[in-house]
This record gives structure tokens, C-alpha cells and sequence, in this order.
């Protein structure tokens, strides 16, 4: 089992695009997060990353493999991102597509991550187990 921080992407985004409200505090976070252990990113966060560069290997140069761990999905935890999903429509959940968000979630679930983000809301509801590092 790796033991680290799964860095969503969000907090990556804001750092790349200089967020006036949160690129400092994302910043900090990553590096406190670095200090602790690996920073680790999965093929969800790499997608949703990836819509800011032009091609791949700006992006790999964005996010250097000596800096960012590259782990693949774990199957358990596309069954549990799916579980997730069914509780959260059936609770009323909008269509929105919050699938990228359920599998972020469930692979630091079903590998016992910390999740760097800044939406505590949804990974807090439908990941209880989760340790979240949020402002």
C-alpha cells in the first residue's frame, strides 16, 4: 500500500492558474503535503488537469514525475465510486457529472490516502473514512 497524499485537482488548478483567492493557500498545502510523503495523482485529476495544456508533454512538464507519483485507479475503487454515485442520486443528487469527484474519493478510500482538496462537502459525505486536508 502507498502511503501519501492524492492532490486533487483542484488545488493543482489553482496553482497553475494563479487563483487569486487560492493559489497561495494551495501552494503551501502541496508543499506541507510533500513534506509529509509522496504527492500522488491518479488518471482522473491527470484529465481534469490536462484541459489547461496544450499537449501532453506540457503537462508532464507541469507536473514532474519526480514530484507527482502517477498510481492508476484501483478496481475496488471504480465499485465503490459507482456505490457512491447510486447513494448520491438516490439522495437526491443532481446529474451533474460528479463521477470524477466519486472516484477521486474512492481511490483514497480503498487506499487509505489523505485527499488534498478544497471541496469537503461531497468527499465528506460519501467518504467518511477519508482524511481530508482542506483549508
Amino acid at each position: 500500500m502507498i502511503v501519501g497524499t492524492l492532490v486533487d485537482s483542484n488545488v493543482i488548478l489553482d496553482v497553475f492558474t494563479g487563483d487569486p483567492v487560492w493559489a497561495t493557500w494551495s501552494t503551501n498545502a502541496i508543499a506541507a503535503a510533500a513534506e509529509r510523503g509522496p504527492l500522488i495523482i491518479n488518471p482522473m485529476i491527470y484529465a481534469e488537469v490536462s484541459v489547461r495544456f496544450t499537449t501532453i508533454e506540457e503537462l508532464d512538464d507541469a507536473l514532474p514525475h519526480d514530484d507527482f507519483l502517477r498510481v492508476p485507479l484501483p478496481w475496488d475503487a471504480a465499485f465503490l465510486a459507482g456505490k457512491a454515485y447510486l447513494n448520491y442520486r438516490k439522495n437526491g443528487g443532481a446529474r451533474t457529472s460528479p463521477l470524477p469527484d466519486l472516484f477521486i474519493g474512492a481511490h483514497a478510500a480503498v487506499a487509505g490516502l489523505s485527499l488534498l482538496t478544497r471541496d469537503r462537502g461531497r468527499y465528506a459525505s460519501c467518504f467518511p473514512t477519508v482524511h481530508l486536508d482542506t483549508p
